[in-house]
């Protein structure tokens, strides 16, 4: 019964402090248009009215969230992946986001098929949205990704703007904290792009919010290997390496964070047991352009 308490009071800690990352930001930066509840602005309230007698939320916050200790509790995983119109030197804009959750305990205690192969959990939540660039899609990415200016204006696409900011934050505030992304290259595109469009409309994700690369990861694993060898850790490689087939949906956003997934599973235990060595925090992340 202490047990069960204790649980629940420290994950009532953690959401306090998780919202309380959110809304001291959002205070500074957020449009008038932000939507949250009176339990929000009042955590806003103490939040911002606490760190002005400190003299910095950066600091305040910096110390409630300690990234190694976060690193190795943390109980959420969010896939998460990008489509955009081009290439880093391009100054791309995001075209389509997908991220998908995932509970820890669904990955230590994933299920295999006949084959011995991972299984999607069948706990996850999924949030996926197309995006109007608001600039020309590159010829190569367009059809590489099959999204165009003409499919995504028929279809009456918004910009990137405070409305996804919402929908994306509360979708993490949702999830049993503390949660960390995970991005296959994130910490060279998909997490550089992210902040970009963020500041440009200037709002952003807390400062603490864990982040991983999983390509970073891979290469890390095989590193600790005797017998190094060349190899490719595009994630479609990576797939086929353990799966033996090419994966389904590539380059769609949540075909990819699908396919991140699985290679995940078939690692899940290697990659939990090096986590506190993997991560960066948010307020580490270099916007793009």
């Amino acid at each position: 019964m202490f047990g069960r308490m204790f649980t629940r009071i420290q994950e009532v800690v953690n959401n306090i402090r998780f919202y309380s990352s959110f809304t001291c930001d959002l205070c500074k930066t957020a449009p008038c248009g932000w939507l949250i509840s009176r339990c929000h602005l009042n955590t806003a309230r103490t939040c911002c009215n606490r760190n002005r007698s400190a003299g910095s939320s950066k600091s305040t916050l910096q110390s409630y969230y300690q990234i190694d200790n976060m690193a190795n509790s943390v109980k959420t995983f969010v896939f998460l992946d990008l489509e955009a119109t081009g290439l880093n030197n391009e100054n791309p804009k995001i075209t389509e986001i997908c991220l998908v959750a995932i509970h820890v305990s669904s990955l230590e205690n994933s299920v295999t098929n006949s084959s011995g192969h991972p299984q999607l959990p069948r706990i996850l939540d999924k949030l996926s949205l197309c995006v109007d660039p608001g600039k020309p899609i590159n010829g190569i990415a367009s059809q590489i990704t099959g999204l165009s200016n003409t499919n995504l204006g028929n279809n009456e696409k918004q910009h990137f703007n405070s409305c996804l900011f919402n929908i994306v934050s509360e979708f993490l505030i949702r999830q049993a904290q503390p949660v960390c992304l995970v991005a296959h290259n994130g910490f060279n595109y998909d997490y550089p792009l992210l902040k970009s469009e963020l500041q440009q409309q200037n709002i952003d994700l807390p400062s603490s919010l864990l982040c991983m690369d999983s390509l970073k990861v891979f290469q890390n694993l095989d590193n600790q290997g005797s017998n190094v060898e060349r190899k490719s850790y595009a994630l479609p490689k990576i797939y086929e390496r353990f799966f033996g087939e090419e994966p389904v949906n590539s380059h769609y956003a949540e075909g990819d964070v699908l396919t991140l997934i699985m290679v995940f599973l078939s690692k899940t235990n290697q990659i939990l047991e090096t986590v506190s060595t993997q991560f960066k925090n948010w307020g580490e992340i270099k916007s793009m352009y």
